[in-house]
């Protein structure tokens, strides 16, 4: 892991996670774990409706937790409207310590490092059913309630998982839009840091 973004883990308490949220997220972990029975790694589809800020942000925290803790997981993220991944999350992530390349100018594919010994994660802004993404065999992690409460049929999905987070789109453009960008990822990495410490070492 690289050292900007280890520093940032060192930070994650997960007693600051209430037990409400942590209730939520113990039904991925079930899915997880249930897959890691079957000797199958789970496959994790992060929606929200354009796909460009928190979907993308869980994407690549969960994809980073799984490695983290060893665990067969395939991270993958998808909207209801294709829009680009946001620049604004983008700076995030490079203010955490990612690094990261672009490849095209409309709709970009973001190729984002977090470790030197594993292959970038590529965030792209797309819709759910993508041909990148799972046709079945899959969770739907519902990231914001727009797509939750606008996308109630998510074909071939094994279970849908609402974990929904504020939207920072709401600061753009404002004082404070950084720290509230920086805020959103931090509790989605503290979330998924949470998820995926919870599969191996506790299993029953």
């Amino acid at each position: 892991m690289l050292q900007a973004i280890h520093n940032i883990v060192d930070r994650i308490d997960f007693d600051s996670i209430t037990s409400e949220r942590k209730s939520g997220l113990d039904k991925l972990v079930v899915y997880i774990k249930k897959a890691k029975k079957q000797n199958q790694a789970a496959n994790l589809n992060f929606i929200c409706t354009h796909n460009s800020r928190r979907s993308q942000f869980a994407q690549l925290w969960a994809t980073l937790a799984a490695w983290r803790y060893g665990v067969d997981a395939h991270c993958f993220s998808g909207g209801v409207e294709i829009t680009a991944c946001n620049q604004r999350t983008i700076d995030s992530l490079l203010r955490f310590g990612f690094l990261v390349t672009s490849v095209g100018n409309e709709n970009p594919h973001f190729q984002v490092q977090y470790a030197t010994n594993q292959p970038p994660v590529v965030l792209f802004s797309k819709l759910y059913d993508d041909s990148s993404t799972p046709t079945s065999d899959f969770a739907a992690i519902m990231t914001c309630s727009h797509a939750d409460e606008n996308c109630p049929f998510i074909p071939g999905c094994d279970v849908r998982i609402a974990v929904r987070y504020n939207d920072p789109k709401q600061f753009d453009d404002s004082t404070i839009e950084h720290s509230m960008y920086d805020a959103t990822s931090f509790t989605i990495a503290s979330e998924m840091m949470y998820v995926f410490s919870q599969i191996n070492d506790h299993d029953n």
